[in-house]
Formats: C-alpha cells, sequence, structure tokens
C-alpha cells in the first residue's frame, strides 16, 4: 500500500497517525530524501529504511499518538557504528533527518437542513479539512447541480437524502461530531433536538431560530421528552455571533461558521472533541 492510500486508510477509519518522511540524507544512508512511512496505533505502511532509524520514528511516532501531540518534530540520526543505538546499530555513514507529521483525526460537522442559509454554510465550512455531513430530507435539495459548489471542497462532504427520518442519520455520525439543525420544518428540527440530546455520542448541537421557537421545543423536550433541565442546555440557540445581526443567508452562515470555528479553537488541538454544555 502506497503511503498516499494509508493515509486515506486512517482518515476514512478516523485514527490518527502519524506521517514519518526522511527529510535530508548526508552521505550513505538506507533510503533517499523524501522516502515515508505512516505509522498507526496498531499497524505501518511503507518504509524509511528499516533498522534503528526506522525503529526508532515509529517508537516516537506511538509516544505521539499516545499523546494527542499535534505539532511535528525533526529527528536527527548519525549512522555510523559509534553511536549507541536503541534499536541496533547501522553504519551506513551518513546523517538523516526524518521529519514526524502527526496526522490527527478531522472535525465532524453534520449539517441538517440545506436550505438557504445551509447551503451557504456548506460553502463556508467545505473550505475547511473537516467530514461535512449535509442532510436533508427534500431530494432537490440535495442535487449535483445544487451542490456543484462543493466540487472544489477541502472537506470531505457526505451527502445523506432522509425522505422519512433524518435523525436516524445521528446514531452513524463519527463521533464528536458537530450538529447544526436548520431544517425547513420545525416538527423537523424538533425531532432532531429530542434524538440528537439522546444520541450519547455527539459533541455540540447547535439550532437556528428565534427565541419563541426555543420556549416552545424547550417545553416540548422537557414535558413530551423527558429531558432535565442539563441535557437540554446542550443545545446552544441562536447559533452564530450575537453580534452580527444581519438576516440574509450569507450573513447569517458566516456568523455560524465564525462561531463554530471560535468553538473549536476553544476546544485546542483538532480531532473530534465533545462539547458537553456548549
Amino acid at each position: 500500500m502506497t503511503w498516499i492510500a494509508a493515509v486515506t486508510r486512517l482518515r476514512a477509519r478516523r485514527e490518527p497517525g502519524v506521517l514519518v518522511t526522511v527529510a535530508t540524507v548526508r552521505g550513505h544512508a538506507p533510503r533517499d530524501a523524501g522516502a515515508k512511512l505512516v505509522v498507526g496505533r496498531d499497524e505501518t505502511w511503507g518504509s524509511i529504511g528499516g533498522g534503528n532509524v526506522e525503529a526508532v520514528a515509529i517508537d516516537r511516532a506511538r509516544e505521539m499518538l499516545a499523546a494527542a501531540t499535534t505539532e511535528p518534530e525533526l529527528m536527527d540520526f548519525a549512522l555510523n557504528d559509534k553511536v549507541a543505538n536503541r534499536h541496533g546499530v547501522q553504519c551506513c555513514g551518513g546523517t538523516v533527518s526524518v521529519l514526524l507529521e502527526p496526522l490527527p483525526v478531522v472535525r465532524a460537522v453534520a449539517v441538517f437542513g440545506m436550505g438557504h442559509v445551509g447551503l451557504e454554510l456548506a460553502r463556508i465550512l467545505a473550505r475547511q479539512d473537516l467530514d461535512l455531513h449535509l442532510v436533508d430530507s427534500r431530494a432537490d435539495m440535495l442535487t449535483p447541480g445544487r451542490l456543484d459548489a462543493l466540487a472544489d471542497a477541502v472537506a470531505h462532504v457526505h451527502v445523506h437524502h432522509t425522505p422519512l427520518l433524518p435523525e436516524e442519520v445521528l446514531e452513524a455520525l463519527p463521533d464528536g461530531t458537530h450538529i447544526l439543525i436548520m431544517t425547513h420544518d420545525h416538527a423537523e428540527d424538533a425531532a432532531l433536538c429530542d434524538a440528537a440530546l439522546r444520541t450519547t455520542h455527539l459533541g455540540s448541537i447547535g439550532l437556528i431560530g428565534s427565541a419563541a421557537k426555543w420556549a416552545r421545543f424547550r417545553k416540548r423536550l422537557s414535558h413530551e421528552g423527558g429531558h432535565d433541565d442539563a441535557t437540554i442546555d446542550r443545545i446552544k440557540t441562536p447559533i452564530g455571533l450575537t453580534d452580527i445581526t444581519g438576516k440574509e443567508p450569507a450573513t447569517i452562515a458566516v456568523s455560524v461558521a465564525a462561531d463554530l470555528l471560535r468553538t473549536f479553537e476553544s476546544q485546542g488541538g483538532e480531532g473530534p472533541a465533545r462539547t458537553e454544555g456548549k
């Protein structure tokens, strides 16, 4: 398997890894600069030449994975028989620098409702390195022509057409997925809020709408859904930056995206994280 395929596999599995690259070589070494190795928690793919250099790099990569390190590191090796190595002697005579780059699990966001605001929001979030899930019960909101604007997305975009029960998508979403609820139907929004509160592996939950809408939803979630106040408070509404008050779809989308990115930064690092109580 090539290193590119290995990185793709880790991302698809939503598993972290470390990309190890021979950065520089002086003199003789087992592999030339540019050789790559991908290290996962339990597997490796590729090779940077074997021997002590590779073994030490794998050990350090696994330490980085255990510590959830996000910053890259550069390691230098002297390949001669006078160096006390952890994993045997390599006496090629050269020196090697190896770059270790963490490959964290990217964050996941699910937008429920691909109307005017949802599409504008998808356009913005698609420029981020995310797993972006777009969900709607209406097939005409998810046509290829309508989603053409996402053709060059940085994000990995997953489209879900759910004509009957959009809330069923929640269980299949990755751990820590951040949920944004903005469908065309208040009844659908209410069902999604209730289901999201019952789905324990999700991250933050955001709901678009007015104070009056939320008052009705909160009462329903408490009286009919049986949720206590602390659980209901997991839902953040309104979403977006409060000091941006424009009502145009693109303006609302910018505000919501900025608020979400601020949530990411407040968590620190990368990868899925839950934001209970946000």
